[in-house]
C-alpha cells in the first residue's frame, strides 16, 4: 500500500472520530452518523489496499 494512500485514509478515519465525538457532545445525531460513515468508508479503503497488496505478493511469489 502506498504511503500516500495510508495517509488519506488515516486522514479520513480521524476526521470520522472527530465528527463523531463532536456529535456525541453536541447531540447531533446527523453527525455523529456521519462520523462513522467516514470511519467504515477509511475502513474498507484500506482493507482494499491490503487485497491489492496481498495480490501483488502472489504474484511476485509465482514469478520467482
Amino acid at each position: 500500500m502506498g504511503t500516500e494512500d495510508k495517509a488519506k485514509n488515516m486522514g479520513e478515519d480521524l476526521k470520522g472520530k472527530a465528527k463523531e465525538a463532536t456529535g456525541k457532545v453536541t447531540d447531533n445525531e446527523r453527525l455523529e452518523a456521519e462520523g462513522k460513515t467516514d470511519q467504515a468508508s477509511a475502513d474498507l479503503k484500506q482493507r482494499g489496499e491490503q487485497l491489492k497488496d496481498a495480490g501483488e505478493d502472489v504474484k511476485d511469489a509465482f514469478n520467482r
